[in-house]
């Protein structure tokens, strides 16, 4: 069904301020995937906090105009279904490789995170970017570490006094 001018107006200013609010996007071509497949993939993103859109590739250029996708919009060819991480910035990429590992009919096409277009093999390295929580409790380990460190040798001095005093009790009880 084709859209009318306020509609593709309507469609072009909902995409643009997604995609200004957006860590990266993800374009996938997504030819000979059933409707229960993409309903399964929408489901997915969804519970990922991750916005999916097949919209058409115009009305996306025109969208990624003044947002760090511009750099996307040139390359767009052929039937594609967007997706943007509102959350996480790795989080379309896991939620897209993840069902392309078993839907070989999502093809990934573009990648692009801080105004930058990556190769679609780089789509690993953005799936693989830990979640807030876990670079946070990375940084949090490693904030622990010197305090943890300072702590056993501190009670350290202590434990070799103990561990003297009773070597020396034993060793006069001995005699």
């Amino acid at each position: 069904m084709a859209l009318n001018l306020d509609q593709k107006k309507a469609v072009v200013a909902e995409i643009a301020a997604v995609a200004a609010n957006a860590y990266s996007a993800i374009a996938a071509e997504y030819l000979g995937l059933s409707v229960t497949d993409m309903t399964a993939l929408r489901a997915k993103a969804r519970e990922q906090n991750v916005y999916l859109r097949v919209v058409k590739n115009t009305l996306a250029r025109r969208a990624f105009e003044g947002t760090d996708f511009e750099c996307m919009g040139s390359a767009m060819v052929g039937p594609l279904v967007l997706a943007f991480s509102q959350e996480d910035p790795g989080a379309a990429a896991r939620v897209i490789s993840a069902f392309a590992k078993d839907h070989d009919k999502l093809v990934v096409k573009l990648v692009s995170i801080g105004g930058k277009l990556l190769e679609p093999r780089d789509i690993k390295r953005l799936a693989d970017m830990p979640t807030k929580d876990q670079a946070i409790s990375m940084l949090m380990s490693v904030m622990k570490a010197p305090i943890q460190k300072l702590a056993s040798t501190l009670n350290e001095v202590p434990s070799k006094l103990v561990r003297t005093v009773a070597a020396i009790r034993d060793q006069k009880e001995a005699a």
